[in-house]
């Protein structure tokens, strides 16, 4: 007998529908033969399944079985088959009623005691339900992610035995179901507070404007100068994630499969700190079947790179074009996908090898070609696609022993979401919400000088010899520092505290 079940596979973050074929012959040698471009995983699941059935008290035929995962000509991975595939041998052997099927999508790993077990992509596969108009069963576990999708019926299932039992119409699944509205997102809570940071309040200022635009930084400074400490302090000061946004993160998420049991949404900004030793194929995404990055899973967050200079420099060129895009796409023989990759990039590094170029309490014991040797690991295209440059210097004895109070975490979130709100004004319609984001259009629309500062330009470009991009990068970054202020026009002062955040450019 002949049965079809509607599963779906994830390329990307996107899911696809794929039809499920069960074929059941009535004489011939068993065999339990699945075709239709399946990995490793896929194929595996032929010995899932006939466990499952076995120790659930249901029959495993044992005649030829060919099980076609249609459109044939696509890769298909994962263990999310098996649960559609002992339906579709259920339902060949007659135990389902004929058109019971229709409507569903299905999927799910199975144990071999039958259980259901968690799956990726759960909120991809809602949507694509959505889409299709059809109802979706899937892990228990995975319900609350998918219900997160309005307008699509999720039903969770624990084991084989109760999805059987719910298609003959001799059971319920239990459901998941939205209202029709976002749900409303748990105030995201950080640990890391700038309360902690001693000192360094050209650092803080540094970051605080590069949160209120959007914009990419560079720290160079000592050993335990704090680099890092104030880097973890970042996602705390950036405005609350939206409902768009943890849809948007949620789904990479969920398809690298790092989603919490039960986490329906992610409510904080992604940090991610990849080690220096990193791939270029783990940083940018990829892989036979390509899987997200670490630019993708930073999406709508923060990228860290500390350390700079001691990754690769074939890892660090990938970064330009997600830099620029906000996208990245990896193209592979089997499939060419795009992923999102709009984040910032924070990095941090020292002055030169040994780490003290510049400081007053240590002697730095490199030569001036180990110094330039150490800089040129990061290229001049990379240095151009940061807007601030900070320097970090050693924290004195009196900050670090004083009991006064900096600024806190919540304080400084308010100034940027105040800037971040005329900015959202200001873009209303035009698809970016941050001036870090902003095209050449918007530029000569938003970033008008006046004479003054004109003048101030061509002298800093003259003197530092910025690039064409690096100017851009300077009337950006003046324009936000202009939002903060509260000013509409981008004034010399405002154009000047943009340009000394350029401090690698003095240097090389």
């Amino acid at each position: 007998m002949l049965s079809r079940v509607r599963s779906a596979s994830l390329y990307g973050i996107e899911a696809h529908p794929i039809d499920v074929e069960v074929d059941i012959a009535g004489r011939g040698l068993p065999h339990f033969y699945i075709v239709g471009l399946p990995d490793a995983s896929v194929k595996e699941s032929r010995d899932r399944v006939r466990a499952a059935l076995k120790n659930t008290g249901f029959n495993f035929p044992l005649r030829p079985i060919t099980i076609n995962l249609a459109p044939a000509d696509l890769k298909k991975e994962g263990s999310s088959f098996d649960l559609p595939i002992a339906i579709g041998l259920a339902a060949a052997e007659g135990l389902l009623e004929e058109g019971c099927l229709s409507g569903y999508l299905i999927m799910g790993e199975l144990s071999l005691d039958g259980k259901v077990k968690p799956v990726k992509g759960a909120l991809s596969v809602a949507m694509l339900a959505r889409k299709t108009g059809a109802k979706l069963i899937l892990p228990v576990e995975n319900g609350p992610e998918a219900s997160v999708v309005s307008g699509v019926t999720v039903l969770g299932a624990s084991s084989l035995p109760e999805v059987v039992e719910h298609l003959r119409g001799a059971g319920e699944l239990r459901t998941f179901r939205t209202n029709g509205e976002p749900p409303l997102l748990p105030v995201g809570r950080y640990d890391e507070d700038f309360l902690d940071v001693k000192g360094q309040e050209h650092a803080k200022r540094a970051l605080e404007v590069a949160a209120s635009g959007g914009h990419n930084a560079l720290m160079t400074g000592p050993p335990g100068a704090g680099k890092t400490m104030l880097s973890r302090r970042l996602p705390g000061i950036l405005p609350p994630i939206t409902f768009e946004e943890a849809l948007e993160t949620t789904r990479v998420h969920s398809v690298a499969g790092l989603l919490k049991d039960g986490k329906a949404l992610l409510d904080t900004r992604p940090f991610r700190t990849p080690h220096h030793t990193i791939s270029d194929v783990a940083l940018i995404g990829g892989g036979q079947f390509p899987h997200p990055g670490e630019v993708s899973l930073s999406h709508n967050g923060v990228l860290f790179l500390d350390e700079l200079p001691e990754f690769k420099r074939s890892v660090l060129e990938v970064l330009r074009q997600p830099l620029e895009n906000g996208e990245v796409t990896v193209s592979r023989a089997q499939a060419s996908v795009t992923f999102p990759a709009r984040f910032m990039l924070v990095s941090a590094m020292n002055p030169c090898p040994c780490g003290y170029l510049g400081d007053e309490r240590h002697q730095c014991t490199c030569s001036p070609s180990a110094v330039a040797r150490y800089r040129a690991r990061v290229s001049g295209p990379l240095l151009d696609r940061i807007d601030i440059h900070i320097e970090v210097p050693a924290v004195a004895y009196k900050d670090l022993s004083s009991d006064h109070p900096g600024e806190g975490t919540a304080e400084i979130r308010a100034r940027v979401m105040e800037a971040r709100q005329r900015q959202l004004e200001r873009f209303r319609g035009e698809n970016i919400y941050a001036n870090g984001q902003m095209k050449t259009r918007h530029i000569k629309k938003f970033c008008r000088l006046d004479d003054p500062a004109q003048r101030l330009m061509e002298t800093a470009v003259q003197k530092l010899a910025l690039s064409a991009r690096a100017y851009t990068r300077v009337l950006k970054l003046s324009r936000t520092i202009a939002d903060m202020d509260g000013q509409a026009d981008i004034g010399p002062q405002h154009l000047s505290e943009a340009i000394q955040y350029r401090s690698l450019d003095r240097v090389l």
